[in-house]
C-alpha cells in the first residue's frame, strides 16, 4: 500500500511541475505522508527531475 502511494506522489509532481510553488507545497506534503526511506528516496527521483526542469530549483 505505500508503494502506490508513493507512487502518486511522483504523478502529482509530475503534474503540477508547472508551478514552483505547488511543487514546493506537494513535497511538503509527501514528508508528511510518506515513510522516512520513501522520503528520502523521493528525494534523490526529485533532485533527479529538477535537472531536467531548472525553473523548480528554488523549490527545493
Amino acid at each position: 500500500m505505500p508503494r502506490s502511494i508513493f507512487d502518486f506522489t511522483k504523478k502529482v509532481l509530475i503534474k503540477v511541475s508547472f508551478s514552483s510553488s505547488l511543487f514546493k507545497k506537494e513535497l511538503k506534503k509527501a514528508a508528511d505522508v510518506l515513510l522516512p526511506h520513501e522520503y528520502q528516496e523521493l528525494k534523490l527521483w526529485v533532485e533527479n527531475y529538477v535537472t531536467k526542469h531548472p525553473h523548480l530549483v528554488c523549490a527545493l
